[in-house]
């Protein structure tokens, strides 16, 4: 894979000489628009775009513009399986890589950083925790010149087809099978089964066309004959497609319904579209009687649109959205460390991280000090930890102060600062990284369904001294989980809020009582809804400068 390492260090290198300097036009995006679950996340996005370009961190001249979803129903999410991305929004998850250190805003800038000077008008749509790396062979860079929509595709196991996007490619025998081909699709299926792969011909078998058929991707390491599918990432539409789009929302809005970007305007495309999938609803997060009707019209609006597809048999998909996912990527013997060239230590203060054959601890934007010991499969984010602290296997830590503690192994912590009647105050959310956030029940009765660090959530709540009652949850009473109990308590400093959270933890791995009763509670749903992202960035610029401040004076010892 090193012409894929290769073309990724290119576009990273490329990407570095634009940040903090004015483009050019045509040279890069003249817009650059982020979407918002709600207004507040609205205003925390554009603080720290703000931030971004105070800092020479990304390019300049450019627009940059965040848009909420209306109020009502909701196409932005939480993230609630990755919950250090929920305070802050997936699109600035830090990653392990650079100086000023990449957020996935610029990786993903980087990434596409050849796009706008090879392609006529339109718009690119792409998801906040993915990562597509590819290596264009010896045509170097993919056009986007075609009318209609312009879709990537990377080779991928049946596995991984039942999630995503899979296409179903015209046939073209005169094709020469390379890191790269532009192909027409026939159909688009969304998250089809095994069996409508099969059915609809989307299916290839590895070495069925020769030796070179899959130079790469997703199925590199599968056995020759594996069977295969192309998988969506990211696709382009033309201004024409843009424009019709935009007049039908016109005429249409506001949309009192979910309307999926990839599965209700990639199925209307091809020759072989057709209106079966407006009426399946089992991937839609709530159903609505509108929602029938509106994928009717919208149907109706892009049949006949062509649908392009840029086959890129040299690429790696990647999906950077759930904690599990993260700890892969950051801290095992990943292909994407490899080929992003990953750090075990991102600009950070910190003794050296444990490594063994297969994984290594990963340090990102923290100050460690010199006693401070951290298990492999670990990461640790925008954090202080003193020296007399211990971290187990397999945690995240983010934006959290420990001057001395043991973590026990698989914990999830992380601080927020939050905005009550007007005055700064902390809590630290914590929890098992098995922990489901998102599994509910519907009534007080059934929550012993519930787990916290694999306990039976009434055990805890017995452990904790607090009451079943409604007021244990906030938001909807209908919808009780994890996620809307009010079970961490409320600090007036960083330090205290993460001992206070570590305590009621050993105190379910111990059995002994930790009363909560005494603190204010809140749920992680309340946390987000009273963050002060102004007080997060402040606290994380001031790592910032002691980190830089730091580095001085070891460069200033070094010469």
């Amino acid at each position: 894979m090193a012409s894929l390492r290769e073309a990724t260090l290119r576009k990273l290198r490329r990407f570095s000489e634009l940040r903090g300097k004015p483009v050019t036009a045509g040279e890069f995006w003249d817009v650059v628009a982020i979407t918002a679950a709600d207004e507040k996340q609205e205003l925390s996005y554009k603080q720290q775009l703000s931030e971004k370009l105070k800092k020479k961190e990304l390019p300049l001249g450019v627009q940059y513009h965040v848009f909420p979803d209306p109020a009502g129903t909701k196409i932005g999410g939480y993230s609630q399986r990755l919950p250090n991305a929920s305070a802050l929004g997936k699109i600035f998850t830090t990653l392990p890589l650079g100086e000023p250190i990449y957020q996935m805003l610029e990786l993903k800038l980087a990434m596409y950083v050849d796009f706008p000077s090879h392609m006529r008008p339109g718009v690119l749509v792409t998801c906040a925790d993915d990562i597509e790396l590819y290596s264009a062979g010896d045509c170097e860079y993919i056009t986007f010149d075609q009318p209609g929509f312009t879709a990537l595709a990377h080779p991928s196991s049946l596995a991984v087809g039942t999630t995503h996007g899979v296409f179903v490619l015209e046939s073209d025998s005169s094709l020469q099978h390379g890191d790269l081909e532009y192909r027409q699709c026939h159909r688009f299926l969304h998250k089809p089964t095994i069996e409508n792969m099969h059915h609809f011909n989307a299916v290839y078998r590895q070495g069925s066309f020769g030796q070179q058929d899959m130079p790469g991707g997703d199925t590199a390491s599968l056995p020759l004959h594996t069977e295969y599918v192309y998988t969506d990432s990211l696709f382009y539409m033309d201004h024409k497609s843009a424009k019709k789009l935009l007049d039908f929302y016109k005429s249409e809005g506001p949309l009192n319904c979910e309307i999926d970007a990839y599965g209700d305007f990639l199925q209307a495309l091809g020759p072989g579209a057709t209106a079966e999938y407006t009426r399946n609803t089992s991937h839609v997060t709530e159903e609505d009687s509108q929602l029938l009707d509106m994928r009717q019209k919208i149907f109706c609006l892009l049949k006949g649109t062509p649908l392009n597809v840029v086959v890129l048999n040299n690429s790696r998909f990647y999906h950077i959205g759930t904690t599990q996912e993260y700890l892969l990527h950051f801290t095992s013997d990943s292909t994407l460390k490899s080929e992003l060239g990953l750090q075990s230590v991102a600009f950070s203060v910190s003794p050296s991280v444990p490594e063994c054959s297969s994984k290594t601890a990963c340090v990102i934007h923290s100050i460690l000090g010199s006693g401070c010991c951290m298990a492999p499969g670990s990461v640790v984010e925008y954090s202080r930890l003193g020296p007399e602290v211990s971290i187990g296997e397999n945690c995240i830590i983010s934006s959290s102060v420990i001057a001395k503690a043991v973590v026990p192994a698989h914990s999830f912590l992380c601080s927020l600062s939050v905005k009550i009647n007007g005055h700064v105050e902390y809590s630290t959310m914590v929890f098992g990284m098995q922990d489901n956030l998102k599994n509910s029940v519907k009534t007080l009765e059934d929550i012993k369904a519930l787990q916290f660090f694999g306990v039976c959530f009434l055990s805890c709540l017995d452990i904790w001294n607090l009451k079943v009652t409604e007021k244990l949850f906030s938001g909807n009473k209908m919808n009780l989980s994890l996620w809307t109990a009010r079970i961490f308590p409320v600090c007036s400093s960083l330090s205290e809020s993460v001992t206070a959270s570590l305590e009621m933890l050993n105190a379910i791995r111990s059995h002994s009582p930790f009363s909560l009763g005494n603190f204010k509670l809140l749920s992680i749903q309340e946390m987000l809804l009273y963050k002060d992202v102004q007080d997060m960035l402040a606290y994380r610029e001031q790592i910032f400068l002691e980190i830089s401040l730091n580095k001085k004076q070891t460069n200033l010892e070094k010469s």
